[in-house]
């Protein structure tokens, strides 16, 4: 009989510890693991590596509670307002460690890690400054055609966070939607958790094994958490709050702003459900749209 991994927030994010390497916000601006993020900051685990593309406001707000170290990222800040000021300043007063990236080289990086190969070649960086200014990548020829090459070193993050639709309590996770590089940071960590819309029973989960995107011997923890997402979109749940990221970098210029802004939206509260209520309402999705039935074999 397959063990129950169902935790609470706190129990699961406990079980990060200072110094960890973090991959998380890997949808791009999809279902971004807000609430996982929130419970770091209220826990004060630091000394953290974050990882990811594009991860909005998510870092930044790790950034601001003084947890982050360093960044392995392709872009900080707020898609909406184009910035993020706790970040940014951050980075002008060398207060954390950079590590730039393109979107493609985090996705390369994640993949080595996933296949078990120290690297990844890629053209793609060739004429960026991304190459120019970092000591991390590689140049290197290529033994077939000649041609020059850049390597990619894998990325294993100590853990990967997702918020997912849905997941059954041993780590059997239904997810759809934009993906961006969820898949290869699943693959490529050392523990895995997903935070999930609603835990369901395993017979639902396997009456559509195609969007299983992660499964139970990847999974350390599995956390219910609705809304968890918010203020990101969730697909078939939620649309994105564009009004809460513009209230964010209004609120957020300065460092004490910043501390009213947590000391409001994370420390005030004890958990997901006390942040709901602060909240006027969450963006619902108004005109749904619906994939068409599929039928699988016996």
């Amino acid at each position: 009989m397959p063990r129950s991994k169902t935790t609470t927030m706190a129990d699961a994010i406990g079980r990060i510890e200072s110094g960890d390497s973090i991959a998380a916000g890997l949808a791009l601006e999809h279902a971004i693991p807000f609430a996982a993020g929130h419970e770091l900051i209220r826990q004060g685990t630091d000394d953290l590596t974050l990882i990811g593309p594009i991860s909005d406001l998510l870092f930044d707000q790790l950034v601001g509670a003084g947890l982050a170290e360093r960044v392995r990222a392709a872009w900080v800040g707020n898609v909406s307002a184009g910035t993020g000021y706790r970040f940014r300043e951050a980075v002008e007063n060398d207060e954390i460690a950079t590590e730039n990236h393109s979107n493609f080289s985090i996705a390369l990086a994640l993949q080595a890690a996933k296949m078990g190969v120290p690297y990844l070649p890629t053209r793609s960086l060739h004429g960026s400054d991304i190459l120019v200014e970092s000591d991390l990548f590689r140049e290197a020829e290529d033994p077939f055609s000649g041609d020059q090459l850049v390597l990619v070193p894998a990325i294993e993050p100590d853990w990967t966070i997702i918020h997912v639709q849905r997941a059954d309590p041993y780590g059997d996770a239904h997810f759809w939607g934009s993906s961006g590089v969820m898949e290869p940071a699943v693959g490529a960590a050392e523990n895995v958790l997903v935070v999930a819309e609603e835990v369901v029973e395993p017979e639902l989960i396997k009456s559509d094994p195609s969007r299983v995107f992660a499964t139970r011997e990847q999974v350390a923890a599995v956390v219910e958490c609705p809304y968890g997402a918010h203020p990101s979109p969730l697909a078939g749940r939620y649309d994105r709050d564009n009004d809460y990221y513009l209230d964010y970098h209004e609120w957020t210029k300065t460092l004490d702003d910043y501390d009213d802004w947590a000391e409001q939206w994370v420390h005030g509260v004890a958990d997901r459900s006390d942040y709901l209520e602060l909240l006027d309402g969450i963006p619902e999705i108004t005109e749904p749209t619906v994939a068409a039935e599929v039928t699988y074999g016996q």
